[in-house]
């Protein structure tokens, strides 16, 4: 059994709790897709001066949550990345397929990453810092998650599709792409496919 720092722990927790308490505003229409977008302009704005200045509030959080790599390359790039990755779901996918495909970032993104850490003893054959553990388990929570809003079926390609590619590390150039934008584009997609067919 591996070991969890607390910095993991708040990130993943912050990242299940922010996608639920997401996915309620948006069902009952407290918020929609361009407070999403706006809410992306006020993260890049806010990152930019954090990297000059501590901003009081926002660089406590920053501390809290940020891996040390990035607060000085791309101060609360997790969080800007998560919410462009449901302003893209928002935009191309109907709001049922949106929903689940948020839940799966949600749960299964989190969990998967959690569960591998703790449980991991398997390495995924697509990566070479996860385990299959940790993406069997973000497999079943994602379809958990995306049960509530899809049927069966479509829940259960959703995170299928979701945690493969959750695994493969795709770069362009010498960056990798955030899982926070692949994920529910992924889970969507799949969805939208199983419909087609």
């Amino acid at each position: 059994m591996g070991k969890i720092s607390s910095l993991e722990w708040n990130r993943q927790l912050f990242h299940i709790f922010f996608g639920i308490g997401i996915v309620f505003l948006l069902l009952y229409d407290f918020i929609d897709k361009n407070i999403i977008l706006m809410f992306v302009v006020i993260g890049f704005i806010l990152s930019n001066l954090s990297k000059k200045i501590r901003i009081p509030i926002i660089y406590n959080l920053l501390i809290k949550f940020e891996r040390k790599e990035e607060l000085k390359r791309f101060p609360g790039k997790g969080v800007i990345f998560y919410l462009i990755g449901i302003y893209i779901s928002l935009l191309i996918f109907s709001k049922d397929i949106a929903m689940a495909s948020i839940m799966v970032l949600a749960l299964g993104d989190s969990i998967s990453h959690l569960f591998g850490l703790h449980y991991g003893k398997i390495k995924h054959p697509l990566s070479k810092t996860k385990f299959l553990e940790g993406t069997f388990a973000g497999f079943i929570f994602g379809f958990i998650g995306a049960f509530v809003f899809l049927p069966f079926r479509e829940a259960f390609f959703a995170s299928l599709a979701a945690m493969v590619f959750e695994a493969i590390e795709i770069k362009i150039g010498t960056e990798q792409v955030d899982d926070n934008l692949t994920v529910p584009f992924i889970a969507g997609a799949a969805v939208w496919i199983v419909r087609l067919l």
